[in-house]
Parts: structure tokens; C-alpha cells; sequence
């Protein structure tokens, strides 16, 4: 059986879910399994269907067309003039390739963007647009250059979920020492008032 790492380990690392799951490496554990087809990917198209099936030692076969179409690689860019600073795609960015702060105008590191599209969605205001990136911007990418950017791309969603973890923990540390105080400030209240 071929470890879901190997499989992972030839997928773009986009984050992009247009595959029908959360991320990745869920994709890659389903294929492991037997239980989803290996032309579920956009973002690698038909040259990583070919690299899995030779991996698997399967037949190829096309994309998909109820997962996307095979493209060119894409970023996301924000209309400054348009942004209102809501911070609603900061938490869609699965490589953390959008910066600013609430209330202040955003920007995207396109160097860092994946491509993922996740972040149009959340914008209330429309103000993010996917644009064709490099020189043939109608050529998807070859294998080699979809798992160089890979590596950066898996890095920082690793360090993505290593954030948005120690930020649940510190909110879940916060939230348990307020209810502390007011617990205690209700008992202590109780005890006074006898």
C-alpha cells in the first residue's frame, strides 16, 4: 500500500478543498484508502493525475470537470481603494499570504499565494480578484514547477495551523479565566451578601 505521505508529497499544496476535501493531505489519506479518485485536482491537473497513477500503479484518466478546470496559476490581488479592512479573508488564507489588520487596508505577498480562491468568498465588499500570474498566462504549470512551489506552499500551512492553533488556545485560556473571575466574583457576592 502507498503511504498517504507519498501521495502528499506530489500534490500542489494549494489548500484550495476543490477536490472535495478540507485540505491536502485529507485528499491524499482518501486516495491511500481507496476511497477518492486520483483526478480530483485542479491546481496539479493531468500531469499529477499521470504522476499518481504511476505512483499507484493505476490507469490515468482526465480531470474531472465537477472538481475545476486545469489552469494557469492564479493569485488573489485587493483593490486597496476598495478594501474596508474587515479582516474576513485573513482567516480563509490557508498559507497566510494576506496581510493587514482590522479596519486597515489588506494587501496580498502574491509570491506566497497559493491561489486558492478562498479568500473571495468572505470579502463582503468584492474587492479581491483572481489574476493569471507569469508569462504564459494561459499555460498550466508543469509537474516539476507545482511541487517546487509545493514546498513553500505546505511550509506555510503548516505554520498557518500552528498559529491558528495557538490562537485557539490562548482564546480557550482567556475564556477559561474569565469564567474563573466571574465565578468568583458571583461567589464572592453570595458570601457577602449573607
Amino acid at each position: 500500500m502507498t503511504f498517504a505521505t507519498d501521495i502528499d508529497a506530489l500534490l500542489p499544496q494549494t489548500q484550495c478543498t476543490r477536490c472535495g476535501f478540507p485540505a491536502c493531505r485529507p485528499y491524499a489519506e482518501a486516495i491511500a484508502r481507496g476511497e477518492a479518485d486520483i483526478n480530483q485536482c485542479p491546481p496539479g491537473g493531468q500531469p499529477l493525475i499521470d504522476a499518481l497513477a504511476r505512483l499507484l500503479k493505476r490507469a490515468s484518466g482526465p480531470l474531472n470537470p465537477d472538481n475545476g478546470m486545469e489552469a494557469a496559476p492564479r493569485v488573489a490581488v485587493i483593490d486597496e481603494e476598495r478594501c474596508i479592512g474587515c479582516a474576513k479573508c485573513l482567516p480563509a488564507c490557508p498559507v497566510d499570504a494576506i496581510v493587514g489588520a482590522r479596519r486597515h487596508m489588506h494587501t496580498v505577498i502574491a509570491a506566497e499565494c497559493s491561489g486558492c480562491d478562498l479568500c473571495l468568498p468572505p470579502c463582503p465588499v468584492d474587492c479581491i480578484e483572481m489574476v493569471a500570474v507569469g508569462s504564459s498566462s494561459s499555460t498550466p504549470l508543469l509537474l516539476a514547477e507545482v511541487q517546487r512551489r509545493a514546498n513553500g506552499y505546505r511550509r506555510r500551512y503548516k505554520a498557518h495551523l500552528a498559529r491558528r492553533e495557538r490562537e485557539d488556545a490562548e482564546r480557550a485560556s482567556q475564556l477559561a479565566a474569565r469564567k474563573r473571575a466571574a465565578s468568583g466574583w458571583s461567589s464572592h457576592e453570595t458570601r457577602g451578601s449573607r
